[in-house]
């Protein structure tokens, strides 16, 4: 072979020889692998755009159980006002009563105490009318002694007496009008031992006991759940949160056995939940450290649940609670506060950084 045609790697092959070698050429990408590689780089974008404009509302969580607004409005403790036996249950568990309705009688052990209770308000009775009279004789006396003694009929000293026995027999008008009212509290208190209902509701629990039972003032002697009640519910918020929350925030809640699919970020597309808003705070935490926030139901709220059962024309639509035969006091819920509306991103930085909320107000005082 001659020197001149020697081969180089400086120097390019020849058109003719790379004609014959068509491997390159033939070596494609897979069309799976394009569509996947495409796919990426479609998902990273629209990720990337996600993250950046996609707005997402911040929320504090916890735990929540439904309570009464008003304590008056809670479970409630009957308990005996005096000493003595059960007489007579008038009710059962599960009874409904209306204000007044008797609920048990307690019968005094001693059963001549009531007649006896009677005969000393009748003396306490009599006592009275009687230091009420005398008083009134006095006073008639003494009027007509001092007629006489500024006529100068009688002495100064019968005219002082007379002075003298009107305000005794005042005093023992006073001590006769304090062993009457005496004598009718006794009475009051023992005509009280018919325990009756405070008001409308229903007797949740009915204590032990028959006529052999002994109780003292104080006993419990039933649970009573009051009826038409204004319900309430109690989240118990992280005290690393807390700081953001306060009356007026709006909050979601998902109450337990009610269907409800939530979506704390886009709460307009939650489904199942029922709005609320804050209007209390504790000041002081609790033994573990979270802090109770009260939330009532908003007054804005539709009424969602006609003859027919719920109707939903709308997620946008924010229905009053479920009522109180789907949802009864003492049941768990789930609350989320709604804070302040920030971006996918930021909100998926926040958390994998474990830092709290955005606060607004901090940042606009700065």
């Amino acid at each position: 072979m001659n020197s001149n045609q020697n081969f180089s790697i400086a120097r390019s092959l020849d058109d003719k020889y790379m004609s014959h070698m068509s491997c390159l050429d033939r070596i494609r990408p897979p069309a799976p692998l394009k569509v996947v590689a495409w796919t990426l780089v479609l998902g990273f974008a629209l990720c990337a755009i996600a993250l950046t404009f996609v707005p997402w509302v911040q929320t504090t969580t916890g735990p929540a159980k439904v309570t009464a607004m008003n304590p008056s409005d809670r479970v409630q403790s009957i308990n005996a006002i005096v000493s003595g036996r059960i007489a007579q249950w008038y009710v059962n568990d599960g009874d409904s009563v209306a204000a007044g309705d008797p609920i048990v009688r307690i019968q005094d052990i001693d059963n001549d105490l009531l007649t006896r209770l009677e005969a000393q308000l009748d003396a306490a009775q009599k006592k009275f009318e009687a230091a009420e009279e005398a008083v009134a004789t006095a006073r008639i006396d003494y009027e007509r002694r001092e007629e006489l003694f500024n006529e100068g009929l009688v002495s100064r000293y019968d005219y002082e007496q007379a002075r003298i026995k009107v305000q005794e027999l005042l005093v023992n008008q006073q001590e006769a009008t304090g062993d009457l009212n005496s004598a009718r509290v006794n009475l009051s208190r023992q005509g009280s031992q018919l325990v009756t209902a405070p008001r409308d509701g229903t007797i949740v629990h009915v204590e032990a006991g028959d006529t052999a039972t002994i109780v003292s003032a104080g006993t419990l002697l039933a649970s009573f759940m009051p009826a038409n009640v204004e319900r309430a519910v109690e989240i118990y918020i992280d005290g690393r949160d807390i700081g953001l929350v306060y009356p007026g925030r709006q909050v979601r809640l998902e109450f337990e056995g009610w269907p409800a699919f939530q979506f704390s970020g886009i709460p307009d597309h939650a489904i199942g939940t029922f709005g609320g808003e804050v209007i209390f705070v504790e000041p002081s935490a609790r033994a573990d450290g979270t802090f109770r926030v009260l939330v009532r139901e908003r007054e804005d709220a539709l009424d969602c649940f006609g003859e027919r059962g719920p109707e939903f024309a709308s997620n946008t639509i924010d229905c009053k609670w479920p009522p109180e035969s789907f949802i009864r006091l003492g049941a768990n819920a789930r609350g989320w506060v709604l804070l302040d509306t920030v971006s996918l991103g930021f909100e998926l930085w926040r958390l994998l950084n474990n830092f709290p909320p955005v606060n607004e107000n901090l940042l606009e005082g700065s």
